[in-house]
């Protein structure tokens, strides 16, 4: 079932609005992935007529842009991530924690990606394993999986 409202449609929409108020800002990769989201399986990227050859029904099928933020184009590849990491699990309790930038901050990475996501992984991770430490909370050394989401895509994973 196709989702009701895409990333593609919401760039589409307002895409370039964005990319004029924000051109300064915004770094070469960010718009190219962006243009790639908002062609990616439409005319612009060419297509193929699919034909059956049981009943002879023709349908266009538009090519993909394959680029690694397109949620189209890396859907499969994130649900095998997904199905691959279950194979890491233990049979024992897990929590799900989220750190988020402050409001702030939110425009500092698009200039320093780099230098801001290591440090707020080494400020998340270093949280984690200090409180997991601290006999208040668990009193004990955990483990930990870091994943970094923006524009609902998984971009870099640290261990």
């Amino acid at each position: 079932m196709k989702p009701r409202l895409e990333v593609a449609d919401i760039f589409r929409a307002h895409g370039t609005d964005y990319r004029n108020r924000f051109k300064n800002q915004m770094p070469l990769q960010h718009k190219r992935a962006m243009r790639a989201i908002e062609i990616c399986r439409t005319a612009a990227m060419g297509g193929h007529i699919d034909r059956c050859e049981a009943c002879g029904e023709q349908r266009i099928s538009y090519n993909s842009c394959r680029n690694r933020h397109c949620p189209k184009c890396q859907c499969l590849k994130t649900e095998r991530w997904i199905e691959a990491r279950k194979d890491d699990l233990l049979p024992i309790p897990y929590f799900h924690v989220v750190f988020t930038l402050p409001e702030e901050l939110r425009t500092v990475p698009l200039a320093n990606q780099r230098v801001i996501y290591d440090l707020l992984f080494k400020a998340a991770s270093e949280t984690l394993i200090e409180l997991g430490r601290d006999p208040k909370f668990l009193g004990a050394n955990i483990g930990l999986i870091a994943v970094l989401h923006t524009w609902s895509q998984t971009l870099r994973v640290a261990k």
